[in-house]
């Protein structure tokens, strides 16, 4: 997709996204989203693009890392829970309590036990959080591994992407089939009527992004609130320059070569 025919598409949505938040705050709804996908897919960039007008006091992002010891020992929800949203908040999931049926499965670092019980007690826990009102949105970024291959591939050689890369991901790599697997066993399980699943092409990622994003918009209800007026009353002075006096001024960043 041209960056122009996606930036005009994203500022549309963008204004719409804005209205949700406004629409969230003003009646108490509570939005989570669940992210998931393989690496390289386009969980971080669809984040940032839905986050990024939103007040980021109400748009909350989770991406938890590895659990702890003590997490290890607890039940398997029980670090996510704390996440979820409140009342006017929106919450994105990078990557959520899936994970143990996509990489601790494939990876090793859940047994088949653990992984069948957790696929037994999702639909359950899900619908938990579906009664007690939440809206909770599940979607799967498809991206196959040609495209997979291409991006890791840009993340070995941009300096600014090589953070993103892993030991895990090497070995990932080998395992696409065994992904695909684990995929649909999971599909099968929790794909369920109160909290379906959604699978958007993330072939290309901008149209993937306005993809998701418009289907989020569409399965809301009617979000319009009436933005509230501000009195904003004029100055009664001349605008004041900022004073330096007291402070340790550093030289402007060179634009110039």
């Amino acid at each position: 997709m041209k960056k122009k025919l996606y930036e005009d598409r994203l500022e549309a949505l963008e204004h719409e996204l804005v209205a949700m938040a406004r629409w969230a705050k003003a009646t108490g709804e509570r939005i989570c989203v669940l992210l998931e996908g393989r690496d390289t897919a386009g969980k971080g960039g669809t984040i940032k693009a839905i986050a990024d007008r939103v007040n980021p006091r109400q748009c909350r992002i989770v991406a938890l890392p590895k659990p702890s010891d003590v997490e290890r020992t607890q039940w398997y929800f029980q670090r996510y829970v704390p996440h979820l949203p409140a009342a006017g908040e929106i919450v994105l999931f990078d990557r959520s309590w899936y994970n143990r049926a996509g990489v601790e499965k494939v990876m090793g670092f859940a047994s088949d036990t653990e992984v069948d019980k957790f696929l037994r007690e999702v639909p359950v826990f899900e619908r938990l959080l579906v009664d007690d009102g939440i809206r909770l949105f599940k979607y799967w970024l498809s991206a196959d591994q040609a495209h997979q291959e291409e991006r890791f591939a840009e993340r070995l050689e941009d300096p600014l992407k090589r953070w993103k890369l892993s030991p895990i991901d090497i070995k990932a790599r080998t395992k696409f089939a065994d992904y695909s697997a684990a995929r649909e066993a999971m599909f099968a399980a929790t794909h369920t009527d109160h909290a379906p699943w959604t699978v958007v092409d993330y072939n290309d990622q901008k149209h993937g992004r306005l993809t998701l994003i418009h289907d989020l918009l569409d399965r809301l209800p009617d979000t319009h609130i009436p933005d509230q007026p501000l009195d904003w009353p004029a100055l009664d002075h001349a605008p004041l320059d900022e004073a330096f006096d007291l402070l340790r001024p550093i030289a402007p960043y060179p634009l110039d070569d």
